[in-house]
């Protein structure tokens, strides 16, 4: 029993000098420029490992000698159980290790990053999935190591009729969404940071998880939905195929307001504005009522947040002009004064 224990010993011993020596040297090699990898290496997966070595040189160096020594079964089971929860634990930092080398070659805050928004989303996605599925499984591995859990799981599958049903009824709602967070990692109708228009909010996607979505609203408020909610209803997504998107600015004014010189105005105004991305740039007659006619501006920028500040900007330098320029086409109410008939102009 002596010589185990000290067997148990030495092994855990040889695993933490291991450890040590491995991560000394890949610190060094992480202090290199461009060594991403090595760097997240050392990072995620430093601690995990400093717990599923020792444990597993211990397992290999015990389980030849369990047989012979009282209760050495129990104690190999024990360990087998700590390398499972040891190794559940690594493939789960291994995820973070995947996740931050990929994403470091596809940056997210560039003018240009649908594809990164892609990648971002993709990779999130995945790697939840995978914890999900690591833990399960090892969980799953962990019960099976017990003799008495295998009994209960037979007795329960046979009488799993109308349990199964019931619980198949209280988790439609969750596995619900659970199918839609694959769906939406495989087809992608929104990514992280996409611009959207959803419940008359317009926002960012801030985060997606396998059961719902975060989006951050304008004024920084969080509107939290249901996954679900981006499969069953319609929504605005402004940046599905490219962050460019056009602006447009309305302006009722009078019918004697000279259409051509507003439009060599817009023009440049645009052109001054370091917003414009020199793309559109267009004024049209849109709708002529019983008092003022509307103006439509067009115009384009290289994503939302730059769109609303040129609309903003051009808005106000249009009402500039008008008031300057031609007050005379600024908005009026006419009225004809005349005699009322059938009155008598005599009194």
């Amino acid at each position: 029993m002596i010589a185990a224990g000290l067997t148990l010993l030495l092994a855990g011993v040889v695993g933490f000098l291991v450890h040590a020596l491995f991560f000394r040297a890949l610190a060094r090699i992480a202090e290199r420029e461009g060594a991403t990898l090595e760097s997240a290496l050392a990072t995620h997966v430093r601690r995990p490992s400093r717990f599923t070595l020792p444990v597993f040189f211990a397992s290999v160096a015990f389980s030849t000698t369990a047989r012979e020594i009282q209760g050495g079964e129990i104690v190999v089971r024990i360990l087998s159980i700590f390398l499972i929860v040891g190794i559940a634990w690594l493939l789960v930092s291994l995820t973070r290790v995947v996740q931050e080398v990929v994403l470091s070659r596809h940056q997210i805050d560039v003018s240009d990053n649908l594809q990164a928004r892609k990648i971002h989303t993709q990779i999130d996605l995945i790697r939840k999935i995978v914890i999900v599925l690591v833990v399960v499984v090892s969980g799953a591995l962990v019960l099976m190591s017990f003799e008495p859990f295998r009994v209960v799981g037979t007795g329960l599958l046979a009488s799993a009729g109308i349990a199964g049903l019931v619980l198949g009824l209280a988790a439609q709602k969750t596995l619900g969404n659970l199918l839609a967070g694959f769906q939406i990692a495989l087809t992608q109708p929104i990514r992280i940071d996409d611009v959207v228009v959803v419940e008359g909010e317009w926002g960012r996607i801030e985060e997606i998880t396998l059961t719902y979505v975060v989006v951050r609203i304008w004024d920084l408020r969080r509107l939290i939905l249901p996954i679900s909610h981006f499969i069953e209803n319609p929504f605005q997504n402004w940046t599905r195929t490219s962050a460019a998107v056009l602006g447009t600015v309305y302006l009722h004014v009078d019918y004697t307001v000279p259409v051509e010189d507003i439009r060599r105005q817009l023009r440049r105004i645009l052109e001054e504005s370091d917003h414009w991305d020199h793309e559109v740039c267009v004024l049209h007659v849109t709708t002529a009522g019983d008092r003022t006619v509307e103006l439509r501006a067009l115009m384009s920028a290289e994503d939302s947040g730059t769109a609303w500040e040129l609309r903003c900007h051009v808005r106000e330098r249009l009402l500039e002009y008008l008031q300057e320029k031609h007050p005379e086409g600024l908005p009026r109410f006419r009225a004809e004064l005349g005699q009322a008939p059938g009155s008598n102009a005599q009194g």
